[in-house]
């Protein structure tokens, strides 16, 4: 697939295929993600491969958190953070927001639906492999995360090219101490997100949702 194509084409996927992704394809993937730029070349990222028993342990383990209503640990209480009211960044929010329960038709007042709704995020959206991204943190955090968004981009992009769907999120690391517990990741690298990833489900929902974007003209300031 072209890179345009692919870039078009990528959008986040919330309804896998009960269809392992062979370990050789998602090594493909990482192989061609980690030509991403970084700061000074520092490379500062680490990938853990979740699939199979520990996939499904943690799994359950984070809907069994969330079920309890707990507050994740400390260091990721930066998952919780929101845009805040009434920016266009809170606006765009709450407008995916409406599009998927739309497509799934969850009610705005149906709390049952809506609460296991967050627990598919909780189950990486119950996808065949999640990819932990991780970085040092002796590394700067600014150069952490700028550089885990390259090669997080590429992921997805590269995912596309082999017939796999992604989706961004950090409900699958924000109870840091229950992945560090079952995928045996150090207190000395910092978590910074995790990708669902595995074949789409054409027929799921909320997989016909297509984000919008601000039109370039509305985003983009001109010096000439």
């Amino acid at each position: 697939m072209e890179l345009q194509a692919a870039i078009k084409e990528r959008k986040s996927i919330r309804g896998y295929l009960d269809k392992p992704v062979p370990k050789a394809v998602l090594n493909q993937i990482l192989e061609i993600s980690v030509r991403a730029p970084s700061t000074k070349n520092t490379q500062p990222w680490q990938f853990y491969v979740v699939t199979g028993a520990p996939l499904a342990q943690l799994k359950k383990a984070n809907e069994d958190r969330f079920t309890r209503y707990e507050a994740p640990p400390a260091e990721m209480a930066h998952t919780l953070i929101e845009p805040e009211k009434g920016t266009v960044y809170r606006d765009r929010q709450v407008d995916i927001g409406i599009r998927l329960f739309n497509a799934m038709e969850i009610g705005r007042e149906d709390k049952d639906k809506r609460i296991d709704w967050m627990k598919r995020g909780f189950r990486y959206f119950d996808a065949p492999a999640a990819i932990i991204i991780v970085g040092d943190k002796s590394s700067p955090i600014e150069w952490t995360y700028l550089d885990a968004g390259l090669v997080i981009q590429n992921i997805c992009l590269a995912a596309v090219d082999f017939g796999l769907g992604t989706c961004i999120e950090n409900q699958g690391i924000m109870y840091s101490d229950v992945l560090r517990d079952i995928v045996k990741i150090p207190d000395d690298k910092r978590l910074v997100v995790a990708i669902a990833i595995g074949y789409p489900d054409d027929d799921f929902p909320a997989n016909k949702v297509i984000s919008p974007r601000e039109k370039v003209e509305d985003v983009v300031t001109w010096c000439q």
